[in-house]
């Protein structure tokens, strides 16, 4: 099995970000009654802000760029379910077997399965490749879990209990500073501007800010909420334009996102891709070819139009007056069983 490899601290040179020491529990607090563990907790999930908030009931963590993951710990073995439900326990096998080795009883862990690069940064295209693209049957042994929430502990339901308490049961369970295959996303408190704009400089997509206070709430509460370096969304291919020079011989892919009911054409992107992505997207693309376009996208020459079925992770900076995407750049095939979210218009 491939081990996940060491990386670097983010945002510190000299030393990493830790969260704060705590308290371990005190052995004489009475012991509450058991709670069934639930098959599957709906993810909570942020809302997307342009700054980050302000006042002491905000903590921060880093962004990350990958597969939200939940990972479910039984005496009788691990599940790891994606966001839309499916059981993808064999994708991850680093997870897993780490999962069963922490010395939960029972466990529901809340996190993003990433890669990281030698600079301790998710890289979205790397796992992609590392599962075989969109579709592809790989397993990624490399990946590892940035762990984030603990939903379910030891038979006791904690979605109703407060994020502070969730955290300090969690940093019991994942030391920080762990460097293993499920390790513990850092809580920074921090001034969030300022943060961001480390986060930005580092080349992290951005940071997540959250109410102490909360409780999880499934879907999106306000509780939650992102701000992004870049803006990064999923739309849909309608099509490409040939090239006999680029690679996989695409000189763009042609997006569309949704308005309402229908789909409108936002452009295209002829940047991000490297040998294997783009082949990869292109041979999906060849077997969806339709005769005329799923929708208007203008006059374009040696096009090829494919029916809207692949969503495209796309990073960009902004739009441009007529509604196309501004500085766009490829980053990989969303899953369906990764709930593709496809960008909606207004």
């Amino acid at each position: 099995m491939t081990k996940p490899p060491k990386s670097k601290p983010l945002l510190q040179d000299d030393k990493p970000l830790r969260s704060r020491a705590r308290k371990p529990r005190d052995p004489s607090q009475p012991n509450l009654p058991l709670d069934p563990m639930p098959a599957r907790i709906e993810p909570c999930l942020a809302v997307l802000k342009q700054k980050p908030p302000k006042g002491d009931q905000w903590v921060f963590e880093i962004k990350w760029d990958g597969y939200r993951i939940a990972v479910h710990i039984k005496p009788k073995g691990v599940r790891i379910l994606t966001r839309g439900g499916h059981d993808w326990t064999h994708r991850f096998p680093a997870i897993a077997a780490e999962a069963a080795q922490l010395g939960a009883a029972t466990a529901i862990l809340d996190g993003e399965a990433v890669i990281l690069d030698e600079r301790g940064r998710s890289d979205f295209g790397m796992l992609q490749q590392s599962l075989g693209g969109r579709g592809g049957k790989l397993n990624s042994g490399a990946s590892v879990l940035m762990a984030f929430d603990l939903l379910y502990f030891d038979g006791h339901d904690l979605t109703n209990t407060e994020l502070s308490t969730r955290r300090h049961l969690l940093e019991g369970l994942i030391a920080p500073g762990r460097e293993s295959a499920i390790r513990l996303s850092e809580e920074i408190e921090a001034d969030g501007d300022q943060l961001l704009q480390v986060a930005c400089e580092h080349g992290l997509e951005g940071i997540i800010a959250k109410r102490r206070d909360s409780h999880y709430h499934s879907d999106k509460s306000g509780d939650w909420l992102k701000i992004k370096c870049i803006q990064s969304d999923g739309f849909l291919i309608v099509g490409y334009e040939k090239s006999s020079v680029a690679l996989g011989g695409i000189g763009r892919l042609l997006l569309a996102a949704r308005r309402g009911n229908e789909l409108v054409y936002v452009g295209g992107v002829g940047t991000g891709f490297n040998a294997r992505s783009a082949s990869d997207v292109r041979d999906q693309m060849d077997e969806l070819i339709i005769d005329k376009p799923a929708v208007d996208t203008g006059r374009k020459r040696n096009a090829v139009f494919v029916r809207p079925k692949l969503v495209a992770e796309i990073a960009y900076r902004g739009w441009t007056h007529d509604g196309k995407l501004r500085h766009a750049s490829y980053k990989g095939l969303r899953e369906v069983q990764d709930n593709a979210a496809i960008f909606h218009v207004s």
